[in-house]
């Protein structure tokens, strides 16, 4: 067996049928892989459903139970118990495009990658938020192309949605992490640290439902910022001045209204700031809402793209901010972890 498809599942289970129904569609021999469920503790009916589905195109299904432990937890778990040569990692929100294995398969056979990953991208299905949001995390404008664009600021680092590890990868560097949020990176900055071949296959993409709803993407963008505080200290080479913009423009804007307060709005040098945070707004949200309008042909979706935009730089901001003032407090820094998925709560 070639590939064993490790989804870490925790009280997903609706989700996990849409993956079901994605994965009964792939093209490809299915004697050259597997799919492997790793449940960290579900308690909604998860393992009764997986004993008893039947795959009606042959797939090869195995799930395997631990206890609650969290996500790098599962897939090591599940990694100890694959059978492939290579391991990818999906999360539970996403569904396959038929091609996506046969993509991985023509890559590498044609470039032999030790570790591997494809972008992931909207399924014409979504809601008109999902795909706004689809928009903030893979525009150019919102990351940096940085989850699987070809044209990308900086290195490729393969993101565990949609992530493939050679055997040869695990038995030498072990497994993720024990980061909350950002040990996916973690593990794509140690397998480049090791020397190992890591490319992007860019047409294995595969569709990601993300944040179902404004609070949850907060939250989720939060914890990037948090992230990449925690990813600065393992790594350091890898904090970019690019990273810090959001952080540095909340904190202008924080130092802009102080002044304001003392010096008035017509002051000339404050009046010349605001207006240039003021154009530069305007611009932004008219690039990002006609950018969104050309992909999407929707202009529900435009419109929402703003906002989603919006949060996410503010909520990365906010994130860097909360992790970086942590962090100097000599304080091991966390994001929102406590049930992630559904309480607000630090």
């Amino acid at each position: 067996m070639k590939y064993s498809i490790i989804i870490a599942v925790y009280n997903r289970l609706e989700e996990v049928k849409e993956l079901l129904e994605s994965a009964e569609k792939l093209e490809g021999n299915r004697r050259l892989f597997e799919l492997l469920f790793v449940d960290d503790g579900s308690k909604d009916g998860f393992k009764e459903f997986i004993e008893q589905y039947h795959s009606a195109s042959g797939l090869q299904i195995r799930a395997i139970y631990q206890q609650n432990q969290g996500p790098g937890a599962a897939r090591n778990y599940a990694m100890s118990k694959a059978q492939g040569e290579y391991f990818i990692f999906v999360d539970s929100d996403c569904m396959f495009p038929p091609q996506w294995l046969a993509e991985i398969e023509k890559a590498q056979n044609e470039h032999h990658y030790d570790a591997f990953g494809g972008p992931d991208t909207c399924h014409p299905s979504f809601s008109p938020l999902l795909k706004a949001i689809n928009y903030s995390m893979t525009s150019f404008i919102g990351t940096g192309g940085t989850r699987g664009n070809k044209k990308h600021v900086g290195r490729f680092y393969p993101r565990s949605f949609n992530m493939g590890i050679s055997r040869k990868v695990y038995d030498m560097i072990g497994g993720m992490g024990g980061l909350r949020h950002g040990q996916d990176m973690d593990y794509s900055m140690r397998i480049y640290n090791a020397g190992f071949k890591v490319g992007l296959i860019a047409d294995a993409y595969i569709y990601h439902k993300r944040r179902t709803s404004i609070p949850k993407f907060f939250r989720q963008i939060f914890n990037w910022g948090v992230a990449r505080i925690n990813l600065s200290r393992r790594h350091p080479h890898t904090l970019k001045p690019i990273h810090l913009l959001p952080a540095l423009l909340i904190v202008g804007l924080v130092v802009l209204k102080i002044g304001t307060l003392f010096t008035g709005q017509n002051y000339p040098p404050v009046r010349f700031a605001w207006h240039i945070i003021g154009y530069g707004l305007i611009f932004v949200c008219l690039f990002a809402f006609f950018q969104s309008l050309f992909r999407y042909r929707n202009i529900i979706v435009s419109f929402l793209s703003i906002i989603t935009l919006l949060i996410q730089v503010f909520a990365y901001g906010f994130g860097l901010l909360w992790g970086g003032w942590n962090a100097l407090l000599g304080k091991e820094v966390k994001g929102f972890s406590k049930n992630y998925y559904g309480n607000k709560k630090l």
